[in-house]
């Protein structure tokens, strides 16, 4: 098994990209432009094993994972890298305001994908922004969206993010292990059709409760 790699960077939004990690059973490598602290939005310090120009002399890379975050400092490392991942069919994973690094390099043309970052918040969060990178024509408003070597999801939608991670590396047997998955994560309780029935009784559900 190959390298999982997770780009950082300062203000990223960290927790979007850990469950992922941790679910994964894959080598996790950090990378980002210069080997020093990270400073992530929740105030978690990170230090990155290799720069993003080391990388792209990496053979056994499986996916490069991108979290959100406060800033869009694109260099041109970044840009070659993710191209050079998309040309070999290698998974690009990005959530939230991450998408604009994937629209920024141009491999969102022509796939589907998602973004928290309309036009109105691109202009919002990222002023300097000059063009709109992203090609609207191919937005789909969902949670989540899976378009061959291409995963996008909205910043709220990590656990479905993290498990559309998990599903393309074919982790589950299942559909239903896959939602069992989902699920677990998001604390919702599958209940038998009996109990179910008694949704509408409060004191027979507070004593099942209790």
């Amino acid at each position: 098994m190959g390298k999982i790699l997770c780009f950082i960077y300062e203000e990223m939004v960290d927790f979007e990209m850990t469950l992922a990690c941790h679910l994964l059973n894959r080598e996790i490598v950090c990378i980002a432009y210069e080997k020093q602290v990270i400073k992530s939005k929740s105030g978690i310090g990170y230090y990155p094993m290799a720069t993003v120009k080391d990388a792209l002399d990496f053979t056994d890379v499986e996916a490069l994972i991108i979290p959100g975050g406060f800033n869009d400092e694109q260099r041109p490392e970044l840009m070659e890298l993710i191209q050079n991942l998309n040309n070999k069919g290698i998974l690009l994973a990005a959530i939230c305001a991450g998408t604009q690094y994937l629209a920024k390099a141009g491999v969102l043309q022509g796939k589907m994908y998602t973004t928290v970052l309309t036009k109105e918040k691109l202009r919002e969060f990222f002023p300097m922004t000059l063009d709109d990178p992203f090609p609207r024509e191919s937005y789909v408003n969902k949670n989540v969206v899976k378009d061959q070597n291409i995963i996008t999801a909205l910043g709220n939608a990590f656990v479905d993010f993290a498990v559309e991670i998990l599903d393309y590396f074919k982790l589950f047997k299942e559909e239903k292990d896959k939602q069992a998955m989902s699920n677990h994560y998001k604390c919702i309780i599958s209940f038998s059709p009996s109990v179910n029935a008694l949704k509408d009784n409060s004191s027979d559900i507070a004593k099942l409760e209790s």
